[in-house]
């Protein structure tokens, strides 16, 4: 049988050499992040649907005006999750969706981890609110896949380093399409409108 290449695949390498060389205010490329997190996640032997939020967690800023990143908070967290959530399941658009809860959680209740965020990760802090409070904190805790979302933040915070080196994007594309649930001709990204 022919194996046929999933059309999301061939979607997100387009937009990756679209648009993910594009800073984002850290010391590597919207590319190099992602493909940072997603080599993290598989050398921690976290399972694929973690691999791949953590490759694809910032899918939305790909959809993103650069120029506003900046100035506020396109949310882009929503962004990807609504992206990703007809194509795979639950245990890769839900991390990506709590990432940014996830930050804002550490931030309320570990005042290291606050302490060391990149200047662009407190910059965006700000705009996203802030360190949660205490009760938002304990119901971020109460979310189904919270901890996979901490994890993927934790990933997210140490994928930033300009010397690494990672596989190409096309490394985890069988992790992905094991994952990918729907027609292969038919798989498109629609960013929300």
């Amino acid at each position: 049988m022919k194996h046929i290449r999933h059309a999301f695949l061939d979607e997100l390498a387009e937009r990756f050499a679209s648009f993910g060389a594009e800073p984002y205010g850290e010391s590597v490329s919207q590319a190099e992040h992602a493909l940072q997190c997603a080599t993290l996640a598989e050398r921690a032997g976290c399972a694929d649907s973690l691999v791949i939020a953590a490759l694809l967690h910032d899918i939305g800023h790909l959809y993103e005006n650069p120029g506003e990143i900046e100035s506020r908070d396109l949310r882009h967290e929503e962004v990807g999750a609504h992206l990703l959530r007809r194509m795979l399941p639950e245990s890769v658009w839900q991390p990506v969706l709590l990432h940014v809860a996830a930050k804002r959680y550490l931030c309320a209740v570990d005042p290291a981890y606050h302490a060391g965020l990149s200047p662009a990760s407190r910059h965006s802090l700000a705009l996203q609110g802030g360190p949660f409070d205490e009760r938002a904190a304990m119901a971020f805790l109460k979310a189904p896949y919270a901890e996979d979302a901490i994890t993927l933040r934790r990933l997210d915070d140490l994928g930033k380093d300009p010397a690494m080196r990672t596989p190409e994007l096309s490394h985890f594309f069988p992790a992905l399409e094991r994952l990918l649930r729907v027609d292969p001709h038919q798989a498109r990204l629609r960013p929300a409108s």
